[in-house]
């Protein structure tokens, strides 16, 4: 088969680091901000434009199976990162093949065009338009329904344990709760629509979020009934997930959403007010959130302001804090209640570092957590570029790492 004597060199490499002390004691490092027992913060890159990094040839992939190229691409990846630009990543020790599941649909689809390529990735502007504009519209919507293709992922299992299992396990994983309605909202009607109506139409405002929140509370109610969960969670989308007060209770059996970590966004209330995102998102958000161990809210959303009202969903212990939110006040806010899982400006490292201003940016969070007694992550994340450099994304690393290390 062709390009496995390189896969099996690359899995052997991914495991031994896998296995080592250093990966052990960056694990307690995240356990420790999760339990709101912090050592010192942790540093997380993620997101990373690796199409234009790969200055050695160590990311290029050279396995034909489209199965085992995956995990070959995902073995490059981790390893180029660990080598270069490792922070405080973990390495799972394992080989994931994640369960294959399937989804009906709710009856309507965003219907979009691309305005701008921005990268080899597909990142790129979008014009939605409105399906969504009338009763009628909404009237479309139904819930989804979620199966689970036991068949293919054996065969996937299957195969990757054939290929590798005699030097890296090999385990069917399950899924994590990654849930965005105002995401699909948005998507659906376009961003003017949306914001224009949860003034001037309340009324189909809330019958659209109500519709769509049903849909999201049933999805998420079908993955716990077949079992779709991960219990083994390193990962909460570019934060950490490690953490003691998950899964206590947990038998071997079925994973339910009380052993794990649930997570809620709306990104688009990054325009809107308190008492409107309160209305529109975090009382619908409360109940969809309600059955998980855990919670961790917020993306690119600023909540600095908005701390009094996230709170009040159930379960919480983690909420982002982005660029675009005053650090001092969240901070404040925060103190020892919850995570702050902070994100520095992603655009530092699309052009030679300022490292001037990455200290300053990056010590006012440091003082500010000190300050306060948080938790922290600090994690880079949604970088469309590294200006073609991988250089801007190891200095970064070095100098916020010498910084953590020194709080």
């Amino acid at each position: 088969m062709e390009g496995l004597k390189e896969l099996r060199l690359l899995a052997r490499a991914y495991y031994e680091q896998a296995m080592s002390p250093i990966n052990t004691e960056r694990m307690k490092l995240h356990r420790a901000v999760n339990d709101l027992k912090m050592e010192r913060p942790v540093v997380l890159i993620n997101e990373i434009p690796f199409h234009e990094l790969n200055f050695d040839g160590s990311l290029t992939c050279v396995c034909t199976d489209p199965l085992l190229r995956s995990i070959e691409d995902f073995l490059r990846k981790k390893l180029f990162q660990w080598k270069y630009f490792p922070g405080d990543m973990i390495l799972p020790p394992y080989i994931s093949v994640t369960k294959v599941i399937h989804c009906t649909g709710i009856g309507v689809e965003a219907r979009d065009e691309e305005l701008y390529i921005g990268s080899q990735e597909g990142i790129c502007a979008h014009r939605y338009y409105d399906q969504l504009a009338t009763p009628e519209d909404v009237e479309k919507i139904h819930l989804p329904v979620i199966t689970y293709d036991k068949e293919e992922t054996m065969a996937r299992y299957t195969k990757a344990a054939e290929a590798l299992g005699d030097i890296i396990p090999v385990k069917i994983t399950g899924h994590g709760c990654y849930s965005a309605p105002w995401d699909n909202i948005a998507r659906l009607r376009g961003v003017d629509n949306l914001l224009i109506d949860l003034i001037e139409e309340p009324e189909h405002s809330h019958n659209i979020v109500s519709k769509i929140y049903a849909c999201e509370e049933s999805r998420l109610k079908q993955m716990e009934d077949l079992d779709l969960f991960e219990i083994d969670q390193y990962d909460l989308h570019c934060t950490t997930a490690l953490c003691s007060d998950l899964a206590k209770d947990y038998d071997g059996g079925k994973v339910l959403r009380r052993h794990i970590w649930g997570r809620g966004m709306a990104q688009i209330f990054a325009s809107v007010g308190k008492g409107m995102h309160e209305e529109f998102d975090i009382d619908y958000m409360k109940k969809l959130m309600e059955p998980f161990g855990l919670t961790y809210y917020g993306c690119c959303e600023p909540l600095d302001k908005k701390i009094d009202i996230v709170e009040k969903i159930s379960n919480l212990r983690k909420i982002s804090i982005t660029p675009w939110a005053d650090v001092d006040v969240a901070a404040e806010a925060i103190g020892k209640k919850y995570v702050l899982a902070n994100k520095p400006n992603p655009a530092a490292v699309t052009v030679p570092l300022d490292e001037d201003a990455l200290r300053k940016e990056i010590g006012r969070t440091l003082a500010a957590v000190k300050r306060n007694g948080c938790s922290c992550d600090i994690v880079l994340k949604d970088i469309s570029s590294a200006g073609h450099d991988v250089k801007n994304l190891i200095r970064w690393e070095q100098i916020v790492m010498e910084m953590v290390k020194n709080f």
